[in-house]
């Protein structure tokens, strides 16, 4: 199956019995994404791909010269062109499974909630701290598995 277009209304509740999951470009985010693709292979179920910015964490759009200030929508669109190129492997690994795309400006765990609310599970990484630090949850998987309306699955890396 095709990768679907972005949403038009990005925090829309994706559709019931789909799998959710949040990719913010980080390792982690990469082991929750395989981990949603499987278990959508397995389940036949279409995965809702988020991802959550702000101005701060949004790259610059590419084509922005020194001096200019780009646009809400121009930077927006560099959040979604980074999407897309971050997960475009893992995806064309798994054709038979439909991938959707939502880029929302806003906190991640209140996103990845309203999101989810019809979803069969939400899928988030956590960012693989090392020491004692990494024996706990991050702040936004906290807050997923605290607030969120159907069942939260954590991945970690490897050790």
């Amino acid at each position: 199956m095709a990768s679907e277009p972005l949403t038009p209304d990005p925090t829309a509740p994706a559709a019931r019995g789909s799998i959710v999951v949040g990719h913010d470009g980080s390792e982690g985010a990469d082991r929750a994404l395989a981990e949603a693709l499987l278990l959508a292979r397995d389940l036949g179920t279409p995965v809702v791909v988020v991802r959550t910015w702000s101005l701060a964490t949004a790259p610059r759009p590419a084509d922005s010269a020194f001096g200019y200030v780009p646009s809400f929508e121009e930077y927006a669109e560099a959040v979604r062109l980074a999407l897309l190129d971050d997960t475009a492997a893992q995806v064309a690994a798994f054709p038979d499974v439909s991938v959707a795309y939502r880029v929302v400006h806003g906190p991640a765990a209140k996103h990845l909630g309203e999101i989810s609310q019809q979803a069969r599970l939400l899928v988030v990484g956590a960012r693989g701290l090392g020491g004692l630090a990494g024996m706990l949850l991050g702040s936004v998987s906290e807050q997923c598995v605290r607030h969120a309306a159907c069942p939260v699955l954590v991945t970690r890396g490897p050790g």
